[in-house]
């Protein structure tokens, strides 16, 4: 990368696993705090994890889309502006249901797809696949960071304390994103990178991607349903919650490490497939053990390392499964539909999982979440053995259409080249290719060819 580019993409990773950060970090925390909140209920109070989900999964398309039209930035400062007076909301409220509304507020702050495309306007193609899996990774680093510091901050500043850090943090990307990052010369929509509103009923008319959805939908609705009660659990388990970040700590480390054979095995044995779902089958178990477990610290340290190398596994396998199914033009658009669906998981598990909880208490949302999997398990089966592929993208230089059609079948006569889709319009060639059987050479010489 250039240096410009280095700054674009470490500054957009930071702003959105700052943000991410802020709304991940009160998951471990929340069951707890919410029972100090006037007209608290465990319905409400799972209400109040998942709601930014909700208004995340509306907005995130239609954000993407309008900074096509006004301009990246725009939109991103205007969604952070959101995030910060969501935060500010929540940090002054004593009671559940301004909490909720704080909440709802924060996501409304939909900047994801608005900061891919920047992303995508601010790196070269060649550049892209790489600075699109370093923001991925931003997700990730947040999830971690807030599952270890969540119970240390609070026990520190207060759980409205952590509201005005998400706050402070909304305004420090403000910043970045004003300052450090630079302003593209020109907007373009880049199919592997945005969402395009003309093939979102594309990506749902392909029957692999939409299990993939349903994936990180259940994902994401089984984590916030039993963060709903895991932090109760371990309070009952005699460990107070200034003490649950030396539990997640090594829970974390040890589970990352475990999955690591894995991804390995998926890839290079392509056992993909088999793996995906033996992990899923794990949650289930994961969950039905949860259901029974005794008061114990040993017990529930076990349990969760179990649990968090499942899920680890299946939160870093789900979107490469969805840029090795997308087809090769509508990767941004594929990704776009899968983000949204993980949102709205993350809702309906606040929503379901807390009434579930209030219902049935903590087994009940345990016995919930392994049948959510146990659904999910059944829609994943069906799924075709996955390509392993990986996407690239080429810039060309054509007349006409028609030359973009012969360069296409050109593209795909080469080994290694399981789709090829040149768009005239664009100047690019979006490709799947098989590394491992891929003919390099060749390839380069026929892009070289319209230069």
């Amino acid at each position: 990368m250039t240096s410009a580019e280095r700054r674009a993409v470490i500054g957009l990773a930071g702003i959105y696993g700052s943000r991410m950060l802020g709304l991940f970090l009160i998951l471990p925390v929340f069951a707890i705090f919410a029972e100090t909140l006037e007209g608290t209920t465990p319905w409400l109070a799972g209400l109040a994890v998942g709601i930014y989900g909700l208004t995340q999964a509306l907005l995130q398309l239609p954000f993407g889309f309008l900074s096509d039209r006004i301009g990246r930035k725009p939109v991103i400062i205007g969604g952070l502006i959101l995030f910060a007076l969501g935060s500010v909301i929540a940090a002054m409220s004593t009671d559940i249901f301004w909490i909720i509304v704080g909440r709802a507020v924060q996501g409304s702050g939909a900047i994801a797809a608005a900061v891919m495309a920047l992303a995508s306007d601010l790196t070269r193609e060649e550049q892209r696949t790489k600075s699109m899996a370093l923001i991925g990774m931003s997700i990730g680093s947040a999830f971690l960071l807030a599952m270890i510091f969540g119970p240390m901050i609070s026990s520190t500043i207060g759980v409205s304390g952590i509201f005005w850090l998400t706050a402070l943090l909304a305004l420090i990307g403000m910043f970045i994103i004003l300052f450090v990052v630079p302003s593209p010369q020109t907007s373009r929509t880049r199919r592997d990178a945005v969402p395009l509103p003309q093939m979102v009923g594309q990506v749902l008319r392909n029957p692999d991607l939409v299990r993939l959805d349903v994936g990180i939908f259940s994902l994401h609705l089984v984590l916030t349903a039993v963060f709903l009660v895991i932090p109760l659990a371990l309070r009952d388990a005699g460990l107070p919650l200034t003490e649950h970040t030396w539990v997640y700590l090594p829970v974390m480390i040890i589970s990352i490490l475990s999955m690591v054979p894995f991804i390995i095995l998926s890839e290079k044995k392509r056992q993909l497939k088999p793996i995906f779902l033996g992990a899923i089958t794990v949650l289930i178990g994961t969950h039905l053990v949860m259901a029974q477990l005794p008061p114990s610290e040993n017990a529930w340290f076990i349990t969760l390392i179990v649990f968090f190398t499942a899920f680890n596994l299946l939160e870093a396998t789900l979107p490469s499964l969805v840029s090795k199914t997308s087809p090769a033009d509508a990767k941004g658009t594929a990704m776009g539909v899968y983000s949204t669906s993980q949102f709205a998981g993350a809702f309906f598990g606040g929503l379901i999982g807390g009434w579930a909880h209030q219902q049935w208490g903590n087994a009940g949302v345990f016995e919930f979440a392994a049948v959510i999997c146990l659904i999910w398990l059944v829609v994943a089966s069906g799924m075709r053995k996955p390509r392993h592929t990986t996407s690239q993208v080429r810039t060309v230089q054509l007349t006409s259409e028609a030359a973009a059609s012969e360069l296409a079948a050109q593209l795909e006569g080469v080994a290694g080249v399981e789709e090829a889709v040149v768009i005239y319009s664009d100047g690019v060639a979006y490709l799947k290719v098989d590394k491992q059987r891929l003919d390099n050479a060749r390839l380069d010489a026929i892009v070289g060819a319209t230069a």
